[in-house]
């Protein structure tokens, strides 16, 4: 099921997320990370994320498709109502 999917990558996204901001905080000493998508996809494939969308995917291109997402959401007005986790499942579900 498609909602199953959807679900799946948004734990995994927020997972990332916890996991990321872990990272910032101590590698990074509270550095914003600028390559934050690069750390996610690696993040994601590594937890399985090839496996929830019915295909391999390489870090690049994931990388590639979450700073898109990323863009994609911050320039919705009023806003899309929902989380960038949530509104990034929902895109990587219905177009992988």
């Amino acid at each position: 099921m498609e909602a199953d999917r959807t679900e799946a990558i948004q734990a995994l996204l927020s997972e990332a997320e916890e996991a990321h901001g872990a990272y910032e905080a101590t590698e990074l000493n509270g550095v914003y990370d600028e390559q934050w998508p690069h750390w996610y996809a690696t993040y994601a494939i590594e937890h399985g994320i090839g496996q929830m969308v019915g295909r391999e995917l390489s870090s690049a291109q994931l990388a590639q498709l979450l700073a898109v997402s990323y863009t994609e959401y911050q320039q919705q007005d009023p806003g899309p109502g929902e989380s960038w986790g949530q509104y990034t499942a929902h895109r990587l579900a219905a177009e992988l």
